[in-house]
Formats: structure tokens, C-alpha cells, sequence
């Protein structure tokens, strides 16, 4: 079970990594404060255009891909019918045989909606279990999926709104006991709410622009459990907030500027109350007395308002909470693109920091897209992350064989 029980917090490692301190940090004595969730996957960062850009894409213009970032941009998308897929080995520098495959697909319904939907599949590789004796009693291949269907139609001629539904499942341990207790796989249901707003008519410093900005507030769903009478976890309930501008220099050349904010809207672990050889204090019904924070058990909508106020450390640790991801990419003649990007977590949250690279190539039915993850600090998991992604253009395809 210690084996099962490691590679599912390596998952989790990705989103609670703990920092490499610095002499400033470690002179104001830092205290970690990481958020941790279940079904981590789902905030990964499914295709390599995205991933290029720092892991921003709520406010990207609308591709095969919209289905992860934001359900809205799809009404605005240029296209009728697109498909995208993307691979991705996954910390590759712990274990050797995690990856993440995502499928994608959008239909335009006419000139002011569209659906859409997207195959998640999370792969842990293979497992080992063994008893408390460590003899062998079987292996096991953990994995988890999330499936996709939204909807987005055009409210105007510049904004769109759009909702998604998700089921996500998880199975860990393959229904085998723990310790006595049976263990299963966990289940929830989610839902996305986004919405889109672009202007292709603006200027900017005297250059013709689009400015597009984005929120999506992804995974609002009920807590996870994989026992009976465990106590249920929340899933990774999120809010994006982001803008692009792109300057359109000519006919052939563009240049996009991206940025996006991220914060979890599950609670914050408060602070909990210890005497003087460090063991918890408990209250009169047996819980733990928090000293600073709130009580993390509450309800799903309830953890939703409450993670704007309830870090222990006040507003400046809310702010911490923030992750922000930025972008750069250009485009030459709408066939080949250079993308650059990075993205920052507060070493207090996890301390994710890295720079992100990657290209695109455009032709006549499909495109190819890579990214490369290059870490700034030591130990990181995530460090050179591949990703590849291959989207398929059907009308493209359609007008080739009507000629």
C-alpha cells in the first residue's frame, strides 16, 4: 500500500510542492501553507499551445482546446468543426510511466453558438501492492478520467457566455482493503461557467489590436471520497481571470500578450492550536482547536466564499493564492507560430515557478504544437514537461476533397 499510497501523492506533489527556501525566506521564517485537493489532474494544463504560453489560455483566441480553458470562446471560434489531441508525458522525473492524453472537439451550431466536449484520461502507471508483510497480492494500473460537454452562444456581437458539465472519476487503489477498510473509486460531477468578451476593432499606441478577456470559473462540484466513511475532499474548484492582446503589425505577422490569474476557491488549511510538547489541543467534542484560519469542513459553496477570506495569515496570504501565468506568441502568416511563456506560485503555496517554451505549425488540414517546461527552481517534478498536440481543421479538410 506505501507504493499505491506514493504515487497518488505524487499528483498531488505537482500542486502542494514544497519550496526550496531561500536566505530571505529562510530569515523571515517562511511558513508553507499549500493548498492540496483531490483529482489534482484536472488542472493540468491538457494541450502544448497553452502549456507554451506559461499555462494562460482563458482569454487565447477560441481553438480546439477551449473546452479546458474557457467553454465561452467556442461561439466566436472561426471554423465549423475542429478536433484536437495531445500527449503528455508526466513527472517524468519521479516516475517513469505517468502521462496525460487529452481529446477535444468543438461543432459550431450556427453563427452565434456552438457545443463541445473533451476526453480527459490520467494515466499512474503501473503498481505493485503489496501487504503489511510486503508480499505481492496483485498490480494495479490507477488512473483517472474527466469527460467534457458544453455549451457557449454569443450574446452579442462581442461578448459570450457558456456553461460545461463534468463527470470526473477517480480509482486509485482498485478497490482493494485498507488497514480493514474497502476502499473504491471515487466519483463527482462538476460544472464550468465562463464567459468571453473580444473586440477586434481596438487600438492600441497606434496599431490595430483585438483585445479579448476571459473568466472561467471551472470544477464547481461535490466533494470526493474513496471510502465510505472517509471524510470527503474537495475537488480543484478554480477561478481564472485573463486578458490577450494581440497587435496585428501587417498582413503576415501578429503578436500576442496574455495573462492570467488563478486562485482555488476550496479552503485554506488554518493554523491549529498546540500545547507546549506540540501535541494538538482538542475542544470538548474531540476536534482540533484552530488557533488561525477557519474550519476547512464546510460545504462546497460555503468553502467557495469563505477561500476569499480565510487564509491564517490575512490578506496578504490571499493574495499568495494568487498564481499568475503569462504569454507571448507570435504568428507568421497564420502557419507558423514562436510561443514563450511563465508561470508563478508563492513559495509559501508551493513554489511552482518555471518557463515555458514551444512552436506551432499550421498546414493545409492540421497543425502540430509543442511546449517545453524549463523549471527556475531545484527538484521540480514538472521540469522538462513535453507536450504535443495535433488539431485537425474538418473544414479545411472538406474544401481539399470538394476540389
Amino acid at each position: 500500500m506505501k507504493k499505491i499510497i506514493l504515487s497518488s501523492l505524487a499528483i498531488a506533489l505537482v500542486f502542494s510542492l514544497k519550496a526550496q527556501k531561500t536566505d530571505d525566506e529562510l530569515a523571515n521564517d517562511l511558513q508553507l501553507n499549500t493548498i492540496t485537493t483531490a483529482v489534482p489532474f484536472l488542472l493540468i494544463a491538457p494541450d502544448s499551445r497553452a502549456g507554451a504560453l506559461g499555462d494562460a489560455g482563458v482569454a487565447s483566441s477560441p481553438d480546439a482546446n477551449s473546452m479546458h480553458w474557457n467553454v465561452a470562446k467556442l461561439a466566436f471560434v472561426e471554423k465549423e468543426m475542429g478536433v484536437s489531441m495531445s500527449y503528455s508525458p508526466w513527472l517524468r522525473q519521479l516516475v517513469p510511466d505517468i502521462n496525460l492524453s487529452y481529446l477535444a472537439f468543438y461543432k459550431k451550431l450556427g453563427d452565434k453558438n456552438a457545443i463541445g466536449g473533451s476526453l480527459r484520461y490520467f494515466s499512474l502507471g503501473d503498481i505493485k501492492f503489496t501487504d503489511e508483510q510486503g508480499n505481492a497480492i496483485g498490480d494495479f494500473n490507477p488512473n483517472e478520467f474527466a469527460v467534457d460537454l458544453g455549451y457557449s452562444q454569443k450574446l452579442s456581437d462581442r461578448f459570450s457566455a457558456g456553461i460545461a458539465g463534468r463527470y470526473i472519476y477517480s480509482n486509485l487503489t482498485g478497490g482493494i482493503d485498507v488497514s480493514g477498510t474497502n476502499t473504491k473509486a471515487g466519483t463527482s460531477f462538476a460544472v464550468d461557467v465562463a464567459g468571453y468578451y473580444t473586440n477586434d476593432d481596438a487600438e492600441v499606441f497606434g496599431q490595430d489590436a483585438i483585445f479579448n478577456v476571459g473568466l472561467n470559473i471551472s470544477n464547481i462540484g461535490s466533494k470526493i471520497s474513496y471510502t465510505d466513511d472517509a471524510i470527503k475532499d474537495f475537488i480543484p474548484i478554480n477561478m481564472r481571470l485573463g486578458q490577450s492582446l494581440t497587435f496585428v503589425l501587417d498582413d503576415y505577422n501578429t503578436f500576442t500578450i496574455l495573462t492570467d490569474f488563478n486562485k482555488l476557491l476550496v479552503p485554506t488549511p488554518p493554523i491549529y492550536a498546540t500545547n507546549d510538547l506540540g501535541q494538538p489541543i482538542l475542544d470538548d467534542e474531540g476536534n482540533r482547536v484552530i488557533e488561525s484560519g477557519k474550519d476547512p469542513d464546510v460545504p462546497v459553496f460555503t468553502g467557495m466564499i469563505q477561500s476569499f477570506s480565510d487564509a491564517p495569515g490575512g490578506f496578504s496570504e490571499e493574495l499568495k493564492e494568487i498564481n499568475i501565468s503569462t504569454g507571448l506568441e507570435y504568428w507568421y502568416n497564420k502557419q507558423f507560430a514562436v510561443r514563450a511563456g511563465y508561470f508563478h506560485e508563492s513559495a509559501q503555496k508551493g513554489n511552482r515557478k518555471y518557463f515555458t517554451v514551444g512552436a506551432g505549425l499550421k498546414m493545409s488540414v492540421f497543425s502540430i504544437d509543442f511546449s517545453y517546461l524549463i523549471s527556475v527552481t531545484q527538484n521540480n517534478p514538472l521540469a522538462n514537461t513535453v507536450r504535443f498536440s495535433l488539431v485537425f481543421d474538418f473544414d479545411a479538410f472538406s474544401k481539399q476533397n470538394n476540389e
